[in-house]
């Protein structure tokens, strides 16, 4: 058995997935690469890039992230305020929403049932 890894996520070739489509200012771009998924597709991980801007966030899923890199915050709809940059962690459940301002290119390892 071969057990996947990678010494370095900045050497991962991310797909480029464009402009976030909920953008609400600025030009949030974003970038992904799924490492594995479940066979049966309950679940899946990787690494996850986006750029400056702001834009609207609906987890339609649980997930759990490691920040390894960049600046930003996440706002709950309720107002909570969820500070992240490089070392943070966070477990967003299935049905968390409200916007994500990004200050310095973010990028998080995830894994997301």
């Amino acid at each position: 058995m071969t057990t996947p890894n990678w010494t370095n996520y900045k050497t991962v070739a991310m797909d480029d997935l464009g402009l976030s489509p909920a953008t609400i200012s600025g030009e949030p771009r974003v970038s992904l690469k799924v490492l594995a998924v479940q066979p049966d597709g309950s679940g899946e991980c990787g690494i996850w890039s986006c750029t400056p801007g702001e834009r609207t966030i609906v987890f339609d899923h649980d997930e759990f992230c490691h920040f390894l890199d960049g600046e930003g915050v996440y706002i709950h709809d309720d107002g909570e305020e969820i500070p992240v940059s490089s070392g943070s962690m966070v477990f967003f459940p299935n049905g968390w929403s409200g916007r994500s301002i990004i200050t310095k290119t973010l990028s998080k390892a995830y894994a997301g049932r």
